[in-house]
């Protein structure tokens, strides 16, 4: 049977780890639309440079542009049995976008297919993990200083590194970040519900609880 989910959920959530996760656990592609752009910009492809003509002006890539990407990563032989997409659909407009190049691959996943894994939890969880959150300049581990710190402070356990605190992780911040997640991305939740395809984890555990939950939600669907 086909396996392609959606990740969804406000930053901060956790579903990038629970992503990776699951990728490992089903052995799936984990698409991810930021680093798919800068591995296009990188290479120096077609769309990279366009990408990046927009990006150097600090504009937001257009959706044909990303769409394109996606398109073109899912068109990829190990694909064609299920992945899990990461940052995208992360609006209406991108979900029939999303709806509209399945239609176009015809490949075993039909839009139908999609299994939306939404991650719940409060915003003030939230916004008190995001201010507390750190990571590894080198090898990207997070780390939160109050629920999930490093066992040497402030560096990392794995590349002994100095962690860092992102410049947007200021509940000021962190709290427009979840003004804009609710208006652009939280209808998807009703888009995916009529359509019979939402399930929803609490994301308000311990990264293990939440893990199992997860494992729990996809045995019960693939």
């Amino acid at each position: 049977m086909t396996k392609a989910f959606i990740f969804l959920g406000p930053p901060g959530c956790g579903k990038g780890t629970q992503t990776e996760l699951l990728a490992r656990e089903l052995k799936l592609p984990h698409i991810d639309t930021g680093s798919l752009l800068r591995k296009n910009i990188k290479e120096g492809t077609e769309i990279g440079l366009v990408a990046k003509g927009f990006i150097d002006k600090g504009q937001l890539v257009p959706l044909n542009v990303v769409s394109t990407v996606i398109k073109n990563r899912l068109m990829e032989a190990d694909c064609a049995n299920g992945y899990i997409l990461d940052g995208f659909p992360r609006s209406l407009e991108q979900a029939t976008e999303l709806d509209k190049i399945l239609d176009e691959l015809n490949g075993k996943i039909k839009k139908e297919d999609i299994m939306a894994v939404y991650f719940d939890i409060p915003t003030e969880v939230l916004v008190e993990r995001l201010v507390n959150r750190r990571s590894c300049p080198k090898c990207g581990k997070i780390y939160n200083i109050k629920t999930s710190a490093p066992k040497k402070a402030g560096f990392c356990d794995d590349c002994d590194v100095e962690l860092i605190q992102r410049k947007d992780d200021t509940e000021e911040t962190a709290k427009l970040r979840f003004e804009t997640y609710e208006k652009e991305t939280h209808p998807l939740l009703e888009f995916y519900t009529k359509r019979g395809n939402l399930q929803t984890i609490n994301a308000n555990q311990s990264i293990d609880k939440v893990w199992a939950d997860l494992i729990k939600t996809v045995s019960s669907i693939v």
